[in-house]
């Protein structure tokens, strides 16, 4: 029989999520920002889709994956800020351990997914820059929807081994995590157990995978650069350029944050714990917000049927 100062957590039936170990004090303050972040998130998002679904011209390869993007953004937003809100607001600090796992797949999941959904993205604005006459036949709906399938079963299937190596672990010392959310390396790190084989396999995606994705996408807008200055008039390769820059400022704002927070999260072990923990929160955070605004404001056709609709409504609200 065990003494009273062990519990044994080999098969533990809740976690403790700490929210940020050290800004305890300040848990109110920070629920501000992170809901706002979260509703312009909400709010963002369901109006790309729902413009999309309402302009029959926007029904083109480039705007389905948008709204594959949009639907991706969702699922990451909700997934982890309604629990973060009631660590924050509620000290709801247990998390159920089949919920932890199911977190943490949604998380990386997604996350795969939507790099993937940045490949498809730039290999659509490939061929409609350097192939426009073919653009309609090449990328047809069906193409396209077999494109979402395999994105969709890619980031399934690559994540997939993290909640089984995380469900067949013993956890002899403790069920409490410092964080805000279940992150793979964050529960892997509770484990007593040889955790290398997970530590191997998530490098592996981060590094491999991630770099497999930028060259795809380095390679296609190689490709569309050369075409745009071989294009004779100045106005023209701007306008032509300027499709592209919406993509680009996303896949800048997603990319750049999810590097730095993995670097400081594996490397960084001088940075301050509630550092890593606000850094990672908003790589998770940010882009789903910031996405919709991105497109919004660059893309001509979106923010010109937002336009109409108030256009549209504003007399009869006077009428």
């Amino acid at each position: 029989m065990s003494d009273s100062n062990t519990t044994d957590f080999t098969n533990p039936s809740t976690f403790i999520l700490l929210g940020i170990p050290g800004l305890e004090a300040a848990h109110v303050w920070i629920s501000i920002p992170f809901c706002t972040i979260y509703i312009i998130a909400m709010l963002g998002n369901f109006t790309i889709l729902l413009i999309v679904k309402m302009e029959s011209s926007l029904h083109v390869p480039m705007y389905y994956f948008l709204c594959m993007l949009a639907v991706a953004d969702l699922v990451l937003s909700t997934s982890t800020l309604p629990k973060m809100l009631s660590i924050f607001w509620f000290n709801s600090r247990e998390i159920d351990f089949s919920a932890c796992l199911t977190q943490m797949y949604l998380i990386h999941c997604v996350s795969v997914m939507e790099s993937g959904i940045f490949v498809a993205m730039a290999l659509d604005r490939y061929v409609a820059i350097c192939d426009p006459l073919r653009h309609s036949t090449i990328l047809t709906s069906p193409v396209v929807a077999k494109m979402g399938l395999a994105i969709v079963l890619r980031g399934g299937m690559l994540v997939l081994p993290y909640p089984f190596l995380v469900r067949r672990w013993p956890y002899c010392r403790t069920n409490i995590i410092p964080h805000t959310y279940c992150e793979h390396m964050a529960i892997a790190n509770l484990a007593c157990a040889d955790i290398r084989v997970s530590s191997y396999y998530g490098l592996f995606l981060a590094f491999f995978l991630s770099s497999l994705d930028v060259f795809f996408i380095a390679l296609s807008y190689t490709q569309i650069l050369r075409a745009i200055f071989s294009i004779p008039t100045k106005d023209t390769r701007l306008k032509t350029f300027g499709t592209c820059g919406s993509h680009l400022c996303v896949i800048l704002g997603s990319y750049i944050p999810a590097l730095f927070s993995f670097l400081t999260h594996r490397f960084g072990h001088n940075v301050p714990l509630h550092f890593h923990i606000l850094k990672a929160n908003m790589y998770l955070l940010v882009p789903p917000m910031l996405n919709p605004i991105i497109y919004g404001v660059r893309t001509k056709q979106i923010r010109d049927r937002l336009l109409r609709l108030f256009i549209i409504k504003g007399p009869k609200v006077f009428s």
